[in-house]
């Protein structure tokens, strides 16, 4: 297969422990992506022999404020620490920490100039971070109509002209394809403009935030233009099993296979 598929453990196989799900997903071959990884028994996730190729890259602050930005960066810090544990390749981050509700902490209805540099100046100190520690931090794009209302920077555009402003290979974007059909669309052509910077791609289907084929989306089109461009790169399923997880699992490695 020409993409590594992996899948976000935070959201299938619900009915089991997480260590276990881990287990499932790395067993029929696809790599693993989890979320919070403080209330994690890394030691344990460690030793089922999964590839991990993504983790939160922070556990407080955001791109703008003083606080929140000295906030972020000690806790990317904390996070690479972790990321050595379980060999996580990438690291990603949001304009702004998110509550349990999926909530901005700092939200904002109108991003201003100062704030733009703000969050190009702590991205540009994320990646000397990345850098140092031989990883790499992902600004992941978020939708602001259905899942994180007031969230700052988080059209795929937004995250991309920050990536390219900062220019460093140890910050790239992870280009959630959910978050921008319900933000943008014209998802083909957000793909060929945004690869060169990508550092891996999400995918669910909308509406539902389920495994592709439940929904709008033409994943199969997708995987033939992804094809076409020459991305060898991650794609991850990070949705909801529709009904099945096993199904779910299926059903994304179809859209993708070649």
């Amino acid at each position: 297969m020409m993409f590594r598929l992996a899948a976000c453990a935070e959201m299938i196989y619900l009915d089991l422990p997480f260590v276990e799900r881990v287990e499932r997903i790395h067993d029929q071959g696809f790599e693993v992506e989890l979320w919070d990884w403080s209330a994690k028994d890394l030691g344990r996730l460690a030793a089922t022999g999964a590839v991990f190729s993504s983790m939160t890259g922070y556990l407080h602050g955001d791109l703008i404020t003083p606080e929140g930005s000295a906030q972020l960066l000690a806790t990317a810090e904390d996070s690479l620490r972790a990321a050595e544990i379980i060999d996580a390749q990438r690291l990603n981050l949001h304009g702004t920490g998110l509550n349990p509700q999926g909530l901005p902490v700092v939200p904002r209805d109108r991003v201003s100039a100062e704030d733009w540099r703000a969050a190009e100046d702590t991205l540009a100190r994320i990646a000397a971070l990345g850098e140092r520690a031989g990883r790499v931090f992902t600004l992941e794009n978020l939708n602001t109509l259905v899942d994180h209302p007031g969230t700052p920077f988080a059209r795929a555009a937004d995250a991309l002209a920050l990536v390219r402003a900062v220019d460093s290979p140890a910050l790239r974007t992870n280009l959630d394809l959910y978050h921008a059909q319900i933000g943008e669309g014209n998802l083909i052509e957000l793909v060929r403009a945004s690869l060169p910077w990508v550092g891996e791609i999400q995918v669910a289907d909308v509406p539902g935030r389920t495994e592709p084929g439940t929904g709008e989306i033409r994943y199969e089109a997708i995987a033939a233009a992804l094809r076409e461009l020459g991305y060898r790169g991650v794609v991850a399923l990070e949705a909801w099993a529709h009904h099945d997880s096993d199904a779910a699992l299926a059903a994304f490695r179809s859209a993708f296979a070649e």
